[in-house]
């Protein structure tokens, strides 16, 4: 089964890669480092710890891995590889200079060894759910520890692993640890050929973030800039055809609060131009963050505040965050998946969001049950919830209260994870 599966992955390399090198026409940051992706790269030293977060929100959920594993082994390096462009360009704002930031390989038999032979890792921490059986069978070969952190996988996914038989039961029969996220994802990890004795629940380590110091006070700050004593809803995290849903609940919004700002905050860099485009051929007033002048709406008075605040940087989504009301969190309202519900949730705001969540469907669920967060369809739904909220701020206190408790109620898999990475590091 590996050796077809071998064949599949030198077949579909080629046009990855041409994908990829497309996707740069738009983003030269596809283009950079691409050697990478085939297990080139700069030789490393001493041994490094090797944590691999497929993208942004992995690697937001590594995050308080990386800072407790640099506070106790400060002379060990420390190596994070992601899969896309904006996972790396979140890695190098997260961890600056302090750990060294590299994609990972495609997961042909020759990229992998390249990578291993110029990393030499001393022990590989993978993220979530990323089975890869070239790069697992060679941790095997290596000798090298293999532990999924924060490890998931839904009963759709289990289902499409268990129809490729041994190919992935061998690939987890290597894991050296698997650090499931609930008991239902340890189950499925062993009923897929992990070994028993080496699946443990230690729940989900995004819940194990810390909040950028000072942020309160940066949100102030913010707020201060762009809404002063405005109304400030915000949609973080959107996709393409999300932003025209947002609009429109955003007019339906300024009927009943004539002031109110929508700080929109697309999920993706190079969309930022085609999101300002939307916004000019609806006539909405709007400012960007990377800019001092507002673009106005033709008809719009000299002086009129703008209605949208478009955020076209990188790395201040929960900056903004902390400068709104309330928020609606993207990637949701269209068969995405949704995004991180937990900043908000921790900054003690009340949370709307669409009914695709599956990339954090446990996560979801919690906020969801718990009161924290709200479900809407369309935009008359998000409308009709964002006004209601802005109206009532006992309410906005009272839900975004419970999505705090919610978040700290359920810290401390980091230290389970750590329990279990610590020995294989000593030994």
């Amino acid at each position: 089964m590996r050796f077809l599966y071998i064949i599949a992955v030198y077949l579909a390399a080629p046009l990855i890669s041409l994908v990829m090198l497309w996707r740069g026409l738009r983003d030269r940051a596809y283009w950079e480092h691409f050697a990478e992706r085939f297990g080139f790269g700069q030789r490393l030293g001493e041994p490094p710890i090797w944590i691999h977060a497929v993208s942004v929100g992995e690697v937001q959920a590594a995050a308080p891995l990386v800072r407790a594993l640099r506070e106790r082994y400060p002379a060990v390096p420390i190596i994070v590889t992601t899969l896309t462009p904006t996972g790396a360009q979140r890695a190098r704002a997260l961890f600056e200079d302090t750990v060294a930031v590299r994609f990972i390989p495609f997961d042909l038999p020759g990229a992998v060894r390249r990578f291993f032979a110029r990393v030499r890792p001393r022990i590989a921490v993978i993220f979530e759910t990323e089975l890869w059986p070239n790069l697992y069978h060679e941790c095997g070969r290596r000798r090298v520890p293999l532990v999924l952190a924060s490890a998931r996988v839904s009963p759709r996914s289990a289902s499409r692993y268990d129809k490729l038989g041994a190919l992935f039961r061998d690939a987890l029969s290597g894991a050296t640890l698997v650090a499931a996220q609930a008991d239902g994802d340890a189950e499925r990890f062993r009923a897929l050929g992990a070994a028993a004795q080496r699946v443990h629940v230690t729940g989900n380590v995004k819940f194990d973030f810390d909040l950028p110091p000072a942020l309160a006070e940066r949100g102030r700050r913010l707020r201060q800039q762009y809404a002063g004593g405005r109304p400030v809803w915000i949609a973080g995290s959107t996709h393409e055809s999300e932003e025209e849903i947002v609009l429109d609940a955003h007019g339906l919004v300024r009927a009943s609060f004539a002031q109110a700002l929508l700080i929109l905050v697309p999920r993706h860099p190079p969309r930022f131009t085609a999101v300002a485009e939307l916004l000019r051929r609806r006539n909405v007033s709007f400012q960007r963050r990377s800019s001092s002048a507002p673009d106005a709406a033709p008809d719009a008075a000299p002086d009129a505040a703008p209605e949208v605040l478009l955020v076209d940087t990188l790395g201040e989504l929960v900056e903004f965050y902390a400068a709104a009301d309330l928020a609606f969190v993207g990637g949701s309202l269209l068969p995405i998946g949704g995004h991180n519900l937990l900043e908000p949730a921790a900054l003690g705001l009340p949370i709307l969001t669409g009914p695709y969540n599956a990339n954090s469907a446990d996560v979801a669920r919690l906020l969801i049950d718990g009161g924290a967060v709200r479900i809407v369809h369309d935009a008359a739904e998000l409308a009709g919830n964002v006004a209601a909220l802005l109206a009532d701020p006992a309410e906005r206190m009272r839900i975004g209260a419970t999505g705090r408790q919610c978040v700290r109620s359920h810290r401390g898999a980091l230290q389970k994870l750590l329990e279990l990475i610590e020995p294989l590091l000593q030994g």
